[in-house]
């Protein structure tokens, strides 16, 4: 009896000590693929991807010298990973591989990936890269909005605005306004446009107002030169001219032409004529 006891601890032992064994062999393995997506996800990951793990912050755009390095690891996992997936497509758009771009998102968007359908949308809005098919450009925009994607309502707006013909704006406009209470500034801009020139619904500048105001808080070009002409006109709110140039000279700083415009405006806000309507000076300060 006691010999049996100790040959049948030391078969419980050698079994524990196996199944110990085995787990540790599978480690790296998995860890080798954890590290493939977390350098993935770290060089390539899209700020505005649902997606994306919190902790995450992504990338505009992908650094130059970080595409090759995207493309090996995030071809790595994209298969078990959509978001990987749609990832891949960004670096290969980042490379010049258009076709192999649109691959990857249209695979990552039959998936689920709503960033995927936005990117892909984008593309067929504009054809910049091939035929222009805003229907199913629409589809794809309309998808991701459904899915909570905040860009994809907003380039839903957006198109019927260009004249891309929405069956209903007004659906749109409910798509942005749930957009917009997950903080997207896109949304909150593409909203607030939507509300100022009454489209989908009722016209309403101080809602507008307050939408650019959030919007151009996070920093969004568009919405600062919106607020801009808002405060310099009284439009939705009080008149403030100090205020105004504060969010031209921010919104110019990005790039934005028309609050550039605006600056030189307002620097000469005063012009003498003569009768002929010839302009002799201006009179700036």
């Amino acid at each position: 009896m006691k010999s049996t006891v100790i040959r049948s601890d030391a078969v419980v032992i050698a079994g524990a000590f196996a199944v110990c064994f085995l787990a540790l062999a599978n480690i790296p393995a998995a860890r080798a693929q954890s590290a493939d997506l977390v350098l993935c996800d770290r060089i390539a990951a899209d700020p505005a991807d649902p997606d994306k793990p919190a902790d995450v912050r992504g990338v505009s755009e992908i650094t130059p010298s970080d595409v090759a390095t995207a493309i090996k690891f995030c071809k790595r996992v994209s298969a078990t990973s959509r978001r990987a997936l749609y990832q891949l497509g960004r670096a290969y758009a980042a490379n010049g591989q258009v076709t192999d771009a649109l691959s990857a998102y249209r695979k990552a968007a039959d998936k689920g990936s709503s960033a995927a359908m936005v990117e892909l949308g984008t593309v067929l809005a504009s054809g910049s890269a091939g035929a222009k098919d805003e229907t199913e450009a629409r589809s794809l925009f309309a998808r991701a909005a459904q899915a909570g994607n905040a860009r994809g309502a907003a380039n839903l707006a957006a198109l019927s605005g260009d004249g891309g013909g929405s069956a209903d704006p007004a659906e749109a406009r409910a798509m942005l306004v749930k957009a917009a209470e997950t903080n997207s500034a896109e949304a909150q801009f593409q909203l607030g446009l939507m509300m100022a020139n009454g489209l989908g619904g009722p016209k309403d500048d101080t809602g507008a107002r307050g939408l650019f105001e959030k919007a151009a808080a996070q920093g969004h070009a568009a919405a600062l030169d919106w607020m801009g002409s808002f405060a310099e006109t009284g439009r939705g709110g009080p008149e403030d001219k100090k205020a105004a140039k504060n969010y031209y000279e921010k919104a110019a700083a990005l790039g934005n032409d028309d609050a550039k415009a605006a600056l030189e405006r307002l620097k000469c806000p005063l012009v003498m004529k003569t009768k002929k309507r010839v302009v002799p000076t201006d009179l700036c300060f």
